[in-house]
């Protein structure tokens, strides 16, 4: 495939969809190429020369169809729009398959940088940084704020029984993507079980909320929040424990796996707890648990990839070392609930 032929995208089908569902939008023809980043739905940057789309779609020969549904990721940001959170404006939703070879949906290009590692945020120096760091907790703040039934979503998810849920789901999730022995990993999900915190009341949560998955403007504010694939009604605190998690340094050097903590100026995990529960107003005394449970899930999602890549069923920088990470994650999840 050339650069502007990128697997997964057939860019003719693409345009003669946009030029029957949308006239007048696109005015030439279309070229495109594969964001990198992402681990898991594929992201590509496509253009007519003049005006510039991302496109959104499942990864190639995708499994677990729950984990890559672009109907749920296309409303929660429509949905959202009108609102004091940042996202993109939506252009178009396609679940006919034959277009793509899965569903997708079309949104407009957000300028802005997605800091991705502690090198490339270093340059901002450690005011500026400490800054875009803040505002992603205010702006995680401003998306937990949101009401639910007010913009339509009150049908998103089913926010009782969510933490228990969730840990089912992951369970099941490791089960699907499991061809190997992880250590550790059995007791991780067990602990977590015996000591489910009560919930506060139910929000729009994220899912994969952190630095990476933001676009940062020259003025450091968040100017879009990305890959809402795994967005639902639930626990806010599960986005915060999130959080925490990729604001704790990995030091693990050439890790596939971002994280911009080791960045001058970064705020240490305690005083995103502490902003985050000024600002908002929730008690978060169990966010250890939380944090664990992030620890875990990431260490999931890290061997669903490492999955597909040993079947060949994804593309991406780094691929082949995220299996070696996995029990790291597992290690800092059972670190944390010990300490918690």
């Amino acid at each position: 495939m050339s650069p502007d032929h990128p697997p997964g995208l057939d860019l003719d089908r693409l345009r003669g969809l946009l030029e029957r569902e949308r006239p007048g939008l696109v005015g030439g023809p279309l070229s495109g190429r594969l964001i990198e980043g992402g681990r898991s739905n594929l992201t590509y940057a496509v253009s007519d020369g003049t005006a510039r789309w991302v496109v959104r779609r499942p990864p190639l020969g995708h499994v677990l169809a729950t984990a890559h549904d672009m109907r749920r990721e296309h409303r929660v940001i429509s949905a959202l729009r009108p609102t004091a959170v940042p996202v993109p404006r939506t252009v178009l939703l396609c679940e006919d398959e034959e277009v793509l070879g899965a569903p997708f949906y079309v949104m407009e290009f957000v300028e802005g940088t997605p800091y991705r590692t502690a090198d490339q945020l270093a340059p901002l120096g450690p005011e500026r940084t400490r800054d875009a760091v803040l505002n992603l907790v205010d702006t995680l703040v401003a998306l937990h704020a949101v009401d639910p039934d007010e913009v339509g979503l009150a049908d998103f998810g089913r926010p009782e029984g969510f933490l228990d849920r969730q840990l089912r789901r992951w369970g099941k999730q490791l089960d699907a993507s499991r061809d190997r022995e992880l250590a550790g990993i059995d007791e991780l999900h067990a602990a977590l079980g015996r000591d489910l915190p009560r919930s506060p009341a139910p929000t729009v949560v994220h899912g994969d909320y952190r630095l990476d998955n933001v676009l940062i403007g020259e003025d450091d504010r968040i100017r879009a929040i990305l890959d809402w694939e795994m967005s639902t009604l639930g626990d806010p605190l599960t986005d915060l424990g999130l959080l925490v998690m990729y604001g704790t340094p990995l030091d693990l050097p050439d890790s596939p796996v971002s994280t911009t903590a080791a960045a001058p100026g970064h705020p240490a995990p305690a005083e995103l707890v502490e902003r985050y529960a000024a600002r908002s107003g929730r008690d978060v005394s169990a966010v250890s648990w939380y944090t664990a449970f992030a620890w875990f899930k990431l260490a999931v999602i890290l061997e669903g990839i490492h999955y597909r890549y040993t079947l060949g069923q994804t593309v991406g920088r780094g691929f082949d070392r995220i299996g070696d990470l996995v029990p790291v994650f597992i290690e800092h999840g059972l670190t944390t609930l010990q300490e918690g």
